[in-house]
């Protein structure tokens, strides 16, 4: 399959296709006398592995170290290993944007629920001490349960 097929049928642009291929991360078949690259049928599942895993937060190197790209496949504990260690990343990042979500809801509870009369001004000094308090309780109550 050549490089523009790949292209259409992935959606990837060609240069990002020579880009991974470039990296390590594909293989062409080899060169035609034409000078066009030849692609195996399974680089589209490799290509779209790559883009699903650079989608979910994985750098190249990570998946470089998950693809089965030798003849001996997969190595079993680096596989794990890597896979493991992104779970705990993405459940830190799930932390992190449970309370970035419980202080956006906050502001938006305080400016909806400004009281009447209450200047801008002061409703957002009132907002700031707010979110303020609620991060020194979540510190604590994080230090608490360590």
């Amino acid at each position: 399959m050549r490089i523009g097929e790949l292209a259409k049928i992935t959606g990837l642009a060609p240069s990002r296709i020579r880009f991974y291929e470039a990296s390590g991360l594909i293989t062409s078949v080899g060169r035609k006398a034409n000078g066009y690259r030849d692609y195996a049928p399974d680089t589209e599942w490799v290509l779209q592995n790559i883009t699903g895993a650079q989608g979910a937060g994985f750098s190249l190197d990570e998946i470089r170290q998950l693809l089965p790209t030798n003849a001996s496949g997969w190595q079993h504990d680096e596989l794990l290993t890597g896979l493991k260690r992104k779970v705990a990343e993405i459940e830190v990042l799930q932390q992190r944007l449970t309370q970035n979500k419980a202080q956006l809801l906050l502001v938006i509870a305080g400016v909806e629920g400004k009281p009447e009369g209450m200047p801008c001004t002061d409703n957002t000094q009132l907002l700031l001490h707010r979110l303020r308090e609620e991060g020194m309780a979540a510190v604590s109550g994080s230090r608490q349960k360590t």
